[in-house]
């Protein structure tokens, strides 16, 4: 599993895809996704698994818009632990939440969300693709898919 994926990695990957999808129309695909991919546990599993998934998706759309960004990060911490649990026990599953990362970033709208704390003289550049501005040139390492 080391070489192929890294399952903290993936699952925090996992986890902000699922924390942003929550609030969009299309969360009914992305949660009958998760059941495809919890059903590697069982039937049990799956549907305990779920019901975590429900309660923060619950959680996080009964907030209001002007609050979301306070639990944002909490409910992605929460699920990268549940995800990275997870995976320990079914490693088989990451190649499978990897491609849903990758859909969503394929798919993605251009909109981001990201929050830098404590970063005290350091620049944050945050881009879906190349920057140019004054003297500098930024382009994104290219992808290895």
């Amino acid at each position: 599993m080391g070489e192929a994926l890294d399952i903290m990695q993936v699952a925090t990957g996992g986890a902000g895809v699922l924390v942003a999808e929550m609030v969009k129309s299309g969360w009914e695909l992305v949660r009958s996704t998760m059941v495809r991919f919890f059903q590697r546990g069982g039937d049990e599993v799956a549907e305990q698994e779920l019901r975590l998934l429900d309660a923060a998706q619950a959680r996080l759309t009964s907030t209001a818009e002007s609050e979301r960004a306070s639990i944002v990060e909490s409910l992605q911490q929460q699920l990268t632990i549940q995800l990275a649990a997870f995976l320990q026990k079914h490693p088989d599953g990451a190649a499978d939440l990897q491609a849903l990362i990758d859909q969503a970033e394929q798919s993605g709208d251009g909109r981001a969300s990201i929050n830098a704390h404590h970063n005290t003289n350091s620049q944050v550049v945050i881009s879906g693709g190349s920057i140019s501005g004054g003297s500098f040139t930024y382009q994104p390492p290219r992808s290895e898919k």
